[in-house]
């Protein structure tokens, strides 16, 4: 079985998003969007519950906002709705699925509304966990099992453990490259500079921004 072709049509897109202008437009529209009355179009409300407190799990208020405070939460749920292609969107759901059952599981709670931080942490931090390489194998080799069956239209089912696993790592690539690509720590955080500016080729990075990267809304 060629593991690799199998991870890569798996239907996480969200960790290898390409900054086109739709996606681009997607992104800015979301800044106007309320998160105190926002009602989730791709995930569940308890499951869009959970969706929050994970991103702000990964990106916290520092001197800097949190992911849910410049709509990073909100852009995901939109992109999983209106770009990821549907024969995909049932694998995220079932990921969002089992990571948030065992969340319940864990805390003694039954609904995913009632979830908080407290009770998403500790299921955040195994599914973040580097493995060892024969448990990563391992996972990888029942990831790419799950998706081959599944292509063939066979009922498949995956491991809690390594759904959580998919789940936790595509969502932390794609929360840091959507809290980069908000407009807000695009201008505010990162160093920004409006095009056209200064060319400057072999510029020492610690001096020009102090060693922060390049904006990407320039």
């Amino acid at each position: 079985m060629d593991r690799r072709k199998a991870l890569k049509n798996m239907g996480l897109a969200m960790g290898y998003t390409v900054a086109t202008p739709a996606v681009m437009s997607l992104l800015n529209n979301c800044k106007t969007e309320s998160a105190a009355s926002w009602t989730p179009r791709f995930f569940s409300p308890g499951e869009g519950n959970v969706l929050t407190h994970i991103v702000d799990i990964l990106l916290p208020k520092t001197d800097t906002p949190s992911a849910s405070e410049v709509n990073v939460h909100i852009f995901i749920d939109r992109y999983l709705d209106e770009v990821m292609p549907l024969e995909q969107q049932g694998f995220i759901r079932m990921l969002m699925g089992k990571f948030t059952g065992s969340a319940l599981r864990a805390s003694g709670k039954e609904d995913p509304s009632d979830l908080d931080s407290d009770d998403i942490e500790p299921i955040l931090a195994s599914a973040l966990k580097v493995p060892d390489p024969e448990k990563e194998k391992a996972n990888e080799e029942a990831l790419a099992a799950y998706m081959a069956a599944r292509s063939k239209g066979e009922t498949a089912d995956l491991a809690e453990e390594v759904a959580n696993a998919n789940l936790a790592k595509s969502l932390r690539s794609f929360s840091i490259w959507s809290y980069k690509n908000t407009e807000y720590v695009g201008e505010k955080v990162l160093p920004y500079a409006p095009v056209p500016g200064v060319n400057i080729a072999c510029g020492d990075l610690n001096e020009l921004t102090g060693g922060k990267v390049w904006s990407p809304q320039m």
